[in-house]
């Protein structure tokens, strides 16, 4: 397995990660596929023997359940695995359970931590811009995050490019954390990333993770 530093960090990731969004899948997300516990537990085995090192999850992902499986495959394996896990769409029918306030960040990430039963998320992604929230106060609580040891490294996932720019400066005015990757849709056929996307990850240091 080839592994590339991520971004400008010194995290190395293997080249193919293994995404985790059927894993106990049900309702919308059972569409694409519901993967059973030992069916998981296979594709896992089946993936570190060939050296991937990250998995790919979100909490939206079946409303926790594919955190939490990922959770229990993961238990009593090396912490040389890496998880990354996301944050934004409704875990709820609360005002305040969506979104990139801070309120929702930190409570989700400490939701997340219990059901991945892990001290810490490895990398974690703001799954969808929110233009509700100021981005000064979403970085920010990436930052606290980060500085509590609750999160090793914040990213984004389906930011157009604008929102990764405002992102970034908003981050560089505080002095606070950047985002190390970004998570993209980009395939042979799906080439719009290349306008915008791939420039400003080669211009500001900021790796690409390709979904589907």
């Amino acid at each position: 397995m080839e592994y590339r530093q991520l971004g400008r960090s010194g995290l190395k990731v293997s080249l193919h990660s293994l995404g985790t969004m059927n894993f106990a899948g049900e309702g919308f997300f059972g569409i694409v596929g519901g993967l059973p516990m030992k069916e998981a537990q296979r594709l896992v085995d089946v993936a570190i023997d060939h050296g991937v090192n990250l998995l790919d999850t979100s909490n939206a992902y079946t409303t926790g359940k594919s955190e939490e499986a990922v959770g229990d495959i993961l238990k009593g394996r090396s912490d040389q695995i890496l998880v990354g896990t996301k944050v934004r769409f409704s875990m709820g029918t609360g005002p305040n359970e969506q979104g990139l306030s801070r309120y929702h960040i930190i409570h989700e990430c400490e939701a997340s931590l219990k059901r991945l039963k892990r001290d810490r998320i490895d990398i974690y992604y703001l799954h969808e811009w929110d233009g509700q929230t100021p981005i000064e106060e979403t970085m920010e609580a990436l930052d606290t995050l980060v500085r509590q040891g609750k999160i090793r490294y914040a990213a984004c996932s389906n930011f157009s490019g604008w929102h990764i720019m405002k992102a970034l400066m908003a981050a560089d005015r505080a002095h606070g954390q950047r985002f190390v990757a970004q998570q993209i849709h980009y395939t042979i056929e799906a080439r719009e990333a290349e306008y915008e996307l791939v420039p400003i990850a080669l211009d500001q240091g900021v790796g690409i993770q390709v979904w589907s």
